[in-house]
């Protein structure tokens, strides 16, 4: 008689709702990073998603917040889901008078539970996706975060922005939403592809 306890199923994750949630959402290499080096993003091409991914996050999203880093590296607010998404973009900085302004950008100077809360209104009961580590990082830290929601590509990077850092902090614990034990590990199995 076998006695081994049973690993519990991952099940594919519910589709994303449009619920007024503030919304962390990142594809992240495997070793946990969300852009290369000087916040490039050309590492994400060529990898397969879910049919109808892009256009689940465009239909749930009201508003994206990110930061004047990824901003200043990217400066193009069509350029969100490939373009498919239209909303308000907020921009978080300690410096919004030397921003370049674009269409359909707001910059922000002031604290990001602020910043959450005019995202919030302007998402009008959609959700606010944070589209910055150092941002959600802070709001993941004040229990500002409702979810958080990743893409993980299979590809190390080894270097670049990483999802989350905080030398010398404590440890968050995390429940896995799509799982029939929400402290289960998520085991995923790949190896090199042939170059």
């Amino acid at each position: 008689m076998n006695t081994a306890k049973s690993t519990p199923s991952l099940a594919e994750p519910d589709r994303q709702t449009a619920s007024g949630k503030v919304l962390w959402h990142f594809t992240m290499s495997l070793d946990g990073f969300v852009a290369g080096p000087g916040h490039s993003m050309d590492w994400m091409t060529g990898f397969t998603s879910r049919p109808g991914l892009i256009e689940e996050y465009t239909e749930t999203t009201g508003a994206v917040l990110g930061g004047r880093r990824g901003w200043d590296a990217f400066p193009h607010a069509d350029a969100i889901y490939g373009g498919a998404w239209k909303g308000r973009l907020f921009v978080l900085t300690h410096h919004p008078e030397d921003a370049q302004p674009a269409e359909g950008v707001t910059f922000l100077n002031c604290d990001v539970a602020e910043a959450v809360r005019i995202g919030l209104e302007a998402a009008a009961g959609k959700n606010l996706e944070v589209f910055s580590p150092t941002i959600g990082r802070q709001l993941l830290e004040r229990g500002l975060i409702d979810e958080i929601d990743l893409h993980i590509a299979p590809v190390l990077l080894g270097d670049g922005v990483r999802l989350f850092d905080s030398p010398g902090g404590a440890p968050v614990r995390l429940e896995l939403l799509n799982g029939s034990d929400r402290t289960a590990e998520v085991f995923v199995r790949y190896r090199p592809a042939p170059a």
